[in-house]
């Protein structure tokens, strides 16, 4: 079971320049790197290429083809960037290989709440922390004297404001993508209302009251969107926010460099993190927080593995931090929390839990992704959603030995 990341770890929020200084060592096999496509990776990417012979692809789509390119013979990439769910398909595929010779040989910078541990192994290397918090415009709230919401009672509260008042195109933004978008934004809710996913033998426990609180207040929520959310991913919604459009977005923090950056947003100056809300009042956040790191493919060569491995942690160290400190809520050595992680770090502190890192959450994402949407448009009650959730979810469990038959 992986490693539950301990509440004093170091935190980062994604924000500073590409500068970094050289690579410790001249790298001369090629070493090919496949990263989500959003700045923090950007940034690590390019500090690898410092080493030499590394090629990088990023790609907001590295869930759906990750999984693919590592079960490729040979993988079609040495390093992959992963987090506490994307790393649950390579391990049940076994795909990636244990670390901890190569963390012996290569990795003395490393911190111990870095090492991702799998059954005991190493199987990957964290960097950062991500999660979704309160991003908002603290020009709207002042004007309108909305204080900074700390529920998401008070969140609808401020949005009807808003949106009353005319000062922006739309009060609410949110990552609702018919995809795996919109089953993240329903698992941070579902956990905030307390909901239990599956039961101790596996099977669905998500038809419950706190599935239908989470439905309902997603649709709640949706009043105060652009009319499109469907099809709003983090980076629609990161242009909504750098263009002036809304006022207010549970988000990544991950993105916040980007609303921060001057040569990108429009509202620059106008941006402030806060705490996710809580969904129900002196609860936790409603969201779960995820770590973001690499992983080595399993099927190369162990010179492959060891350059991948060295060029990885020469890249992600103390100076590209420095350069870039505030790009990332990093778990690096060196790391200074600033005002950007604000909202990262009020997060954790205030009790959000980990996403856990199991065979079923798959499974469960899965169901949940293609059942919300016809929820969100109003083609099944939220009875009937967590009915099919549930329903798709033992079908898929039965498939791959998590529930017997």
């Amino acid at each position: 079971m992986t490693r539950i990341l301990s509440l004093a770890m170091t935190l980062c929020v994604l924000a500073g320049g590409a500068a970094h200084a050289e690579c410790a060592f001249q790298n001369t096999v090629p070493v090919k790197a496949y990263f989500a496509a959003f700045p923090a990776w950007r940034i690590v990417a390019a500090a690898m290429k410092e080493c030499g012979n590394v090629t990088a692809e990023l790609d907001q789509e590295i869930r759906s083809k990750g999984a693919i390119a590592f079960a490729a013979r040979p993988a079609l990439y040495h390093i992959g960037g992963v987090h506490n769910g994307t790393i649950v398909p390579l391990l049940n595929q076994n795909t990636i290989r244990p670390l901890d010779d190569l963390v012996q040989k290569y990795g003395q910078t490393l911190r111990p709440n870095q090492l991702i541990k799998i059954d005991g192994k190493t199987m990957a290397i964290a960097l950062m922390v991500n999660m979704q918090h309160l991003v908002y415009r603290r020009d709207i709230l002042d004007q309108l004297g909305i204080p900074v919401p700390g529920t998401y009672d008070e969140v609808l509260a401020a949005a009807k404001k808003i949106k009353d008042a005319g000062v922006v195109q739309f009060p609410l933004g949110a990552t609702y993508k018919a995809d795996w978008n919109i089953g993240i934004d329903f698992n941070n809710l579902f956990a905030g209302y307390g909901g239990t996913f599956v039961n101790a033998d596996n099977t669905p426990a998500v038809n419950s009251e706190a599935g239908i609180k989470t439905l309902l207040m997603m649709k709640r929520i949706s009043e105060y969107l652009d009319p499109e959310y469907l099809a709003a991913d983090a980076t629609t919604v990161q242009l909504q926010f750098q263009q002036g459009k809304i006022a207010m977005s549970n988000f990544w923090a991950s993105r916040v460099a980007s609303l921060k950056d001057t040569k990108e947003s429009r509202v620059a100056d106008k941006i402030e993190t806060a705490s996710a809300p809580a969904v129900i009042k002196g609860g936790i956040p409603a969201v779960e927080f995820s770590w973001d790191g690499f992983a080595i493919a399993r099927n190369i060569t162990d010179a492959e593995a060891e350059a991948a491995f060295r060029v990885a942690v020469a890249g992600a160290n103390a100076a590209m931090v420095a350069a870039n400190n505030d790009a990332a809520v990093w778990l690096i050595e060196g790391f200074k929390p600033g005002s950007a992680a604000k909202g990262a770090i009020d997060t954790i502190e205030n009790g959000a839990p980990a996403a856990p890192s199991t065979s079923w959450r798959g499974v469960m994402d899965a169901a949940t992704v293609k059942n919300v949407p016809d929820f969100m448009l109003g083609k099944l009650t939220a009875e009937q959603t967590l009915q099919k959730i549930a329903a798709d979810y033992t079908t898929s469990a039965q498939e791959v030995g998590l529930i017997k038959r």
